[in-house]
């Protein structure tokens, strides 16, 4: 284990955008192999399948297209967002490292901006890879994309303190591609989910209370 970590930090060093991009490419990939398994699962405990058609068919094609969001968008994007937040805070706000308003500052912008446009893009790519229309992908966002946002800004806001309070910022991606390991199955079961009930009631609640704000 200690020899994959010096491996690691060498390649990190020497190859970061690379290094980076490929771990999060094989991060999101297992990550949808993982979700299709706990979707089975669910389906399977609920007898949604014939009694020929129980087994676990991987759909490689799903999986290859997932991998390709990390490869494609976290990995550089994620590379480049880390290493420049941290520096416009440090260098332009002129905030004291690990300080309570530097991380603080961090945990704001990054739930504010790279969060939502992260399950933007990923809804957005996944829709255009199945081969599905513009109307139709619009539908998709607003189905899924606030459900998504409630219980992700649930959590991440904490690992996120931890993060840019405790780990170097060349290491910052890895501590979050880990957790997408978990998020990556999150979102791919979100979006396997399509029109679930407890969605439809999620989204209800927002459209009633803007219904409210309206009339008041």
């Amino acid at each position: 284990m200690l020899r994959l970590w010096k491996w690691y930090q060498n390649c990190l060093a020497v190859h970061p955008v690379k290094t980076q991009v490929l771990s999060s490419g094989l991060i999101w990939g297992f990550g949808d192999i993982a979700a299709q398994t706990i979707t089975h699962s669910t389906a399977k405990k609920h007898h949604h399948f014939q009694e020929n058609d129980k087994g676990l068919k991987i759909n490689w094609k799903r999986v290859a297209t997932t991998g390709l969001f990390g490869f494609g968008f976290v990995g550089p994007v994620g590379h480049y967002w880390y290493e420049g937040l941290d520096r416009y805070i440090r260098l332009r706000l002129r905030l004291q490292p690990n300080s309570f308003r530097f991380v603080a500052t961090k945990v704001a912008v990054d739930g504010f901006i790279f969060g939502p446009l992260d399950l933007l893009v990923f809804f957005t790519y996944m829709g255009f890879s199945a081969g599905k229309r513009v109307p139709q992908i619009k539908e998709d966002v607003k189905r899924d994309f606030v459900p998504a946002l409630i219980l992700e800004g649930g959590l991440w806001p904490i690992l996120q303190v931890a993060n840019f309070r405790y780990i170097p910022v060349r290491y910052q991606l890895l501590y979050v591609n880990l957790f997408c390991l978990l998020d990556s199955c999150f979102l791919s079961w979100i979006e396997q989910q399509e029109d679930a009930p407890w969605k439809q009631w999620l989204n209800s609640l927002i459209r009633s209370k803007e219904k409210r704000d309206q009339g008041g």
